[in-house]
């Protein structure tokens, strides 16, 4: 008896001591595995996968490259960390932050747009970009579309990509749900109005306009004059995004970040991608913890 009780008590203490490890640093919120952190894990591979969606000129594939803003940005950075070989792994927007949860990527990096309910399920690094809204419609605007108000007040019908805040953005301004459709992504979405399907879609600015260049499809038009929506969210601030027990990764990456702002290589970047470099910039005040907040908008 007096056996069995003393090896209980070892067997209890053990749990103790197990329960009490897991509150160190490495176990909580830095991406621990196994007593390494992601970070170092990543280091010590040299590799890091990113998971994209396929969307011009923030991250797309090209020939089997990876390009885009918000790819450079992210190589740079993680270059800076001593992380230089990038795995890029494609995804339908909507299913990149359920991604990153799965472990199928160590970060995002789509341009993706900071709001309140993303920050519920990932963690984004500082802005890297500032961008607004585009709309396109059928050639010469048939229902005379300029802002999302007109596409409210007369019933016109929108296709929108999965996952994109652009949904959010027109239910504010009075859009019902049955004229909103969805689409995979930008090429679906264009299709939807070429066809007559839809009477318009809409999408980041740059997105739509250098997708809709680079289409060649003479049935639809960019809308030059189009009013930017007055509400919470616009302009939009775009980032990587971390799994949310990946701190330590996301604070190094932050500071890499600071640096390339700091010496001009995000303006460059920007630019080399069709951005500019004075509109697109990020103002110094604005910070991913102002925006997941909703303070800063």
């Amino acid at each position: 008896m007096k056996k069995l009780l003393a090896v209980a008590v070892v067997c209890f203490s053990l749990v103790l001591l197990a329960a009490c490890g897991s509150g160190s640093e490495e176990g909580s919120g830095s991406g621990s595995d196994g007593g390494e952190s992601k970070l170092a894990k990543l280091k010590e591979s040299g590799t890091v996968t990113v998971g994209f969606a396929n969307e011009e000129p923030y991250a797309y594939q090209e020939n089997g490259e990876l390009k885009g803003a918000a790819v450079d940005i992210a190589q740079a950075a993680f270059k800076e960390m001593g992380i230089e070989n990038v795995k890029s792994k494609l995804a339908d927007f909507s299913q990149l932050i359920p991604g990153l949860n799965a472990g199928k990527f160590d970060v995002i990096t789509a341009g993706m747009a900071i709001n309140p309910d993303r920050c519920k399920n990932a963690d984004f690094a500082e802005p890297s970009m500032m961008y607004g809204e585009g709309l396109v419609v059928q050639k010469g605007n048939p229902m005379d579309l300029h802002s999302y108000k007109d596409i409210a007040e007369k019933g016109a019908s929108v296709s929108i990509m999965q996952g994109a805040t652009e949904i959010e953005y027109v239910q504010k301004m009075g859009v019902k749900e049955s004229q909103i459709q969805t689409a995979a992504d930008i090429p679906a979405t264009f299709s939807a109005v070429a066809s007559g399907r839809a009477d318009a879609t809409t999408g980041t600015e740059m997105t739509v306009k250098m997708a809709l260049e680079s289409s060649g499809n003479d049935k639809l038009m960019f809308v030059e004059d189009f009013k930017q929506p007055e509400i919470e969210g616009i302009p939009s601030y775009g980032a990587a995004a971390f799994h949310k027990d990946a701190d330590e990764l996301r604070k190094a990456y932050n500071e890499a970040l600071a640096k390339l702002k700091e010496n001009g290589t995000v303006k460059e970047l920007l630019e080399k991608n069709g951005f500019s470099a004075e509109n697109n910039s990020v103002p110094e005040d604005i910070t991913a913890e102002g925006v997941c907040s909703g303070e800063q908008y």
